[in-house]
């Protein structure tokens, strides 16, 4: 099945909500999200309006989703940018300009066809192109007991950070990182949709 990776829109909050509320009832959600099923359900309408407002505009977050041709959303992840002295949302402050990649979910059964790779390298397209000032690492955190997504992240290029990831109650917490090669990166193109 071809998938089009592509932002969330503004409008598309109902199924952006549809989709995270799926991810937190995943089996693995306990270890691989910092929120709760029953507290996301609980929100109202116009918190799920708001973020995904905030992330359709692809500031400071983006969020990629990925749409199968009879339009369900099968998979999403989501981009943080973090400068450094920022207070982090997860870990330890920035040192240097860069993003974090969080919230990667892909449907059980739309998982073994490569849309969790496409949409990481949809994250990391989006980041490489960052320009004012340019991103010079991504990074991301998962569980140790996660093997699932070690799998993934070290199959797209990440590799450990070296340093230890401090998340609160998470002492098995790992962090990944890929750093920019140069100005520009193997894997940098225009951002926007691709297939």
């Amino acid at each position: 099945m071809e998938y089009v990776i592509r932002p969330v829109r503004a409008e598309e909050w109902a199924k952006a909500r549809e989709l995270r509320l799926a991810a937190l009832q995943d089996p693995l959600s306990a270890i691989a999200f910092l929120e709760l099923y029953e507290k996301a359900v609980a929100q109202p309408d116009s918190f799920w309006q708001r973020r995904t407002a905030d992330a359709a505009t692809g500031r400071e977050v983006v969020q990629f989703i990925a749409e199968a041709p009879d339009g369900r959303w099968d998979g999403t992840l989501s981009v943080l940018v973090e400068h450094p002295g920022d207070e982090p949302k997860v870990g330890k402050p920035a040192s240097v300009e860069q993003t974090h990649v969080v919230a990667v979910f892909v449907r059980s059964e739309a998982r073994g066809a490569g849309v969790a790779e496409k949409l990481i390298r949809a994250g990391l397209e989006w980041s490489w192109a960052l320009a004012a000032p340019p991103v010079e690492r991504v990074r991301l955190i998962f569980h140790a007991d996660n093997g699932r997504a070690e799998a993934l992240y070290r199959r797209v290029g990440f590799v450990p950070s070296g340093d230890p990831a401090p998340v609160p109650g998470n002492e098995m917490a790992l962090e990944y990182e890929i750093r920019r090669q140069g100005v520009s990166s193997p894997t940098h193109r225009a951002p926007g949709a691709t297939k």
